[in-house]
């Protein structure tokens, strides 16, 4: 029988999110006021900040669990992994819902959001990349909505959904690679700028793969703490064999890494004891080599500890390069100074406090942790049976 009925727990940690989300509308709305410097330390010298670093770059770099997960379940058809596939969905399209707010927020003149849609710079990446990032999320809308529907009884909307998903899964498996590396793309031309330990004429490469092999540690992530928050036994099965994704691909990231070095004859830049190389190395050898290990060795690959802490270094690392590449590498060329105000961190915060609620609220009113075991290719994110948390 169709639950209709609607429940959100009120807890002491979820009232301090919901503090965290009122400082940072209020902040936003002095904001879009009052302009980016009152509220910002970006300057001429450092027009992206952390709004752009962090919550657009990292965001959707952590996003990307749902078009890696969408195409090893759904075009793969590697139907194991269906227990962890909407959870996927649900976290992309918060963290794609994120950055869109994070990058509104770092227009200088919001109020011209709406020209790229009428006013095509065809010649321009931030223009592809706008495209993509805003169809993208349109798609894991609707791609939620068979989801949705399951809740809320519309059953001429739900056919068409489920009819049509095949074809949505599709675009939203595209679009991802597209703009993903796109985001690598804007680096490209800052080959006067950007420390040659990180700009690479392939850098839209490394940012599509990283993007890629950083879904199974994500799917990892939120599996294991939502299952301890609603009780459930976590899926380790399911996420030591899914992490072997990221281990392979994060062989190739590392071979192609050093063969990029040495081709461009750089290689002996890491080794100078710089600042900059011994954040490089620190992103190498903690971040991309030591969860390397921990995903090869069985007996830590198959252990609940050992699998979160090796997905929780690989999120790390994936963080920690985009912010080397926005800040550390762009550091000595664009001169001057720049560390957030108290502000950009609290809006920050507040956006991804928004974020903690949004999935706790749809976690409990809709069916994302249930358990699937039956799955028709057809309708695209399958049936399900089980009961819901």
């Amino acid at each position: 029988m169709e639950n209709k009925n609607w429940s959100f727990r009120v807890t002491g940690f979820r009232k301090l999110l919901i503090l965290f989300v009122i400082i940072a509308a209020i902040a936003s709305l002095y904001r879009f006021i009052y302009g980016l410097g009152s509220v910002t330390n970006m300057s001429d010298q450092w027009p992206w900040g952390l709004w752009i670093g962090f919550d657009l770059l990292c965001g959707i770099a952590l996003a990307g669990g749902g078009f890696s997960t969408a195409l090893i379940v759904h075009v793969l058809h590697k139907d194991k992994y269906l227990p962890v596939a909407r959870a996927a969905l649900l976290t992309s399209l918060l963290g794609y819902i994120i950055a869109l707010v994070g990058l509104f927020l770092d227009i200088g003149r919001w109020y011209n959001f709406w020209r790229p849609f009428f006013y095509w710079g065809y010649h321009s990446v931030l223009f592809e990349v706008f495209w993509c990032i805003a169809l993208y999320t349109t798609v894991q809308v609707l791609e939620f909505g068979d989801i949705f529907f399951e809740k809320v009884h519309c059953p001429s909307l739900k056919r068409i959904l489920s009819a049509t998903m095949p074809f949505w899964l599709i675009i939203g498996i595209v679009l991802p690679t597209l703009h993903q590396s796109s985001l690598g793309s804007l680096y490209i031309v800052a080959v006067n700028r950007l420390n040659p330990l990180w700009w690479s004429m392939i850098i839209p490469f490394f940012f599509v793969w990283s993007a890629f092999f950083l879904g199974p540690a994500m799917v990892t992530i939120e599996g294991t703490l939502a299952a301890r928050t609603y009780g459930r036994e976590p899926e380790q099965p399911v996420f030591s064999s899914l992490t072997k994704v990221t281990l392979w691909m994060m062989i190739i990231y590392f071979i192609v890494k050093i063969v990029d070095l040495n081709y461009r004859g750089v290689f002996s830049n890491a080794f100078d004891g710089s600042y900059e190389s011994n954040m490089f190395l620190t992103e190498m050898i903690v971040f991309v080599l030591l969860p390397i290990f921990m995903y090869a060795v069985p007996g830590i690959r198959n252990k609940q500890w050992g699998v979160l802490t090796a997905s929780i270094l690989v999120v790390a690392g994936v963080v920690f390069n985009r912010m080397n590449v926005v800040f550390t590498g762009m550091a000595k060329s664009a001169g001057g100074h720049y560390f957030p105000t108290i502000w950009e961190f609290l809006i920050t915060i507040g956006m991804w406090s928004a974020l903690v609620l949004l999935y706790c609220f749809i976690v409990e009113n809709f069916p994302i942790l249930t358990k699937e075991e039956h799955v028709s290719h057809g309708s695209g994110l399958g049936s399900k049976t089980g009961i819901h948390a």
